[in-house]
């Protein structure tokens, strides 16, 4: 969800070797240079950093802007979109549930959402409430994520959770990790229903208030003080400019949270301490048990023997040592809560921007500093790997337009256009509409407006769909099947770029020529 960005490769990127004996931590003014060196190497134009150690913060601060077009400096009160990182916040909810009593781990969701069902009636039967945290349902990577992204604010949460009964599975159930926003929705749905509280109010008076976040929101639309925030942003035509913020808020367990990294380091803090909080750890929001389950490998994944996922946390190992963290990312933004149990080091990275590998070289490098490894320029290593992504992505896609544009310049096949005409729709993700204006396709999506643009022929029954809004970064083959009639009858869709973000899962669309009434 981009948005939801999870951002996979850069997740578990390791510091190798054996940490010596004395660690050279870097500074504040060393911390300073660094966010600083990132934000020119990215082109970002606003990092927030906190740094807690001991269960202290020491260091948190912002740098550059919270708006391009506003110019006003980041601090470390300015909120940010915190996005899939607050999915530890639905599994902290559920588990206090747990703790209270009120819901097991492996109750069945069916008991708890009677309308849950997935496509398969064995997996709905079966399907847990630790299930819904873990990514092994047997769905696909974001399998869905295009009924809440770009801007599916028309879908309900009652619609949403009908409609997963139309995602097919792509493996078997709980044999692979692939990362699911959707089911992370029905959580949260579940915590509301055993709790009699909304999500929202659940986690902002039972989680956020009592730890001291009490500027944070489960919802931007709930912040108290919006003036503080940022702007999303990301490059449009090579230049970088402000998008929308919008998130529908039926996603909000999923990534709806916005907070600052003053506040997020008390989140920090108090998982790091097992659940306890307040003045001499006197108070706790769940037990060492709950929090143990929360930090333990629920879903291997693949690559490494070390790398799985808890309930809400991505689990790896650093030099021996415990890592706990997540990334996040919605349009325009991205972040990076990093936490090392065993040295109670946590590092916390908020950008407006939509770089991952402006919150790795920041949090890499302050782990160097404290396993006291030298002489890795982590900015120069992934700018490189950012500027070759980039490349190979620019040569896929402008051999695809160049391939467009040689089919125009031919002009020795007449395309009749109104052989693919019409209305069309998938169970899950609605009807989309193909018109001819002015000798020209146009795609548009009734329930997702941002999908819409012009479609170029490409080759035999294939187009490219060219999105309006250039800030998605997401067109698409549009591949129609022909009936007996000659006139389309169906079509699917296929990203472009390999660098299209997973929410848009095009692969997971079957659309069929809707029958007029």
């Amino acid at each position: 969800m981009n948005k939801f960005r999870f951002l996979i490769p850069l997740c578990f990127l390791l510091i190798a070797g054996i940490a010596p004996v004395n660690a050279q931590i870097l500074s504040s003014k060393q911390v300073d240079s660094l966010v600083e060196k990132t934000l020119t190497a990215f082109n970002v134009p606003g990092i927030a950093v906190a740094i807690v150690k001991d269960g202290k913060v020491i260091h948190a601060k912002g740098y550059g802007v919270r708006s391009l077009r506003t110019k006003e400096p980041v601090n470390e009160h300015t909120f940010f979109g915190i996005a899939s990182n607050s999915k530890a916040f639905t599994a902290a909810g559920l588990g206090m549930l747990v703790e209270e009593g009120k819901l097991k781990w492996d109750d069945k969701v069916v008991d708890i959402i009677p309308g849950f069902k997935l496509y398969n009636p064995y997996v709905t039967q079966e399907f847990t409430v630790r299930d819904l945290l873990t990514h092994r349902s047997g769905l696909g990577l974001g399998a869905g994520d295009l009924m809440i992204f770009p801007d599916s604010n028309r879908v309900t949460k009652a619609e949403l959770i009908h409609n997963m009964r139309y995602l097919k599975p792509v493996s078997g159930f709980r044999t692979k990790f692939d990362y699911d926003n959707l089911l992370y929705i029905v959580a949260g749905e579940v915590l509301a229903k055993v709790s009699g509280m909304s999500w929202e109010d659940f986690i902002e008076t039972k989680i956020m208030r009592p730890i001291g976040m009490t500027e944070s929101s489960a919802d931007y639309p709930r912040l108290k003080d919006k003036n503080n925030s940022i702007d999303a942003h990301t490059s449009i035509d090579g230049k970088l400019t402000v998008i929308s913020k919008g998130f529908p808020e039926i996603s909000n367990a999923a990534g709806g949270i916005w907070s600052n990294v003053t506040e997020m380091s008390k989140w920090a803090i108090m998982q790091m301490n097992g659940g306890k909080y307040g003045q001499d750890l006197n108070k706790k929001l769940f037990s060492a048990e709950v929090h143990q389950e929360m930090w333990s490998p629920q879903t291997i994944i693949a690559g490494s023997p070390f790398n799985s996922y808890g309930l809400g946390w991505f689990l790896g190992s650093v030099n021996g040592k415990l890592q706990v963290s997540h990334t996040g990312g919605l349009s325009g933004i991205v972040t990076q809560v990093t936490l090392i149990p065993e040295m109670k080091l946590g590092i916390i990275v908020l950008t407006n921007q939509e770089s991952g590998y402006a919150f790795t070289s920041i949090s890499n490098s302050i782990k160097d500093g404290y396993f006291g490894l030298k002489g890795k320029d982590r900015i120069a290593a992934y700018r490189a790997a950012a500027e070759s992504d980039a490349a190979e992505n620019k040569k896929v896609t402008d051999q695809v337009w160049a391939d467009v544009a040689a089919e125009m310049k031919k002009n020795t096949q007449k395309i009749n256009l109104s052989v693919y005409e019409g209305s069309f729709t998938d169970p899950w993700f609605g009807d989309v509409t193909i018109k001819n204006q002015g000798n020209k396709l146009f795609f548009q999506s009734v329930n997702s407006p941002k999908l819409g643009g012009e479609m170029a022929f490409y080759k035999g029954n294939t187009f490219v769909a060219k999105w309006t809004d250039r800030s998605m970064h997401a067109d698409a083959f549009v591949i129609f099947s022909l009936g007996k009639d000659g006139k389309a009858s169906g079509m699917k869709m296929e990203a472009v770029s390999p660098a299209t973000d997973f929410s848009y899962d095009f692969q997971d669309l079957d659309f069929t020529r809707s029958v007029k009434k």
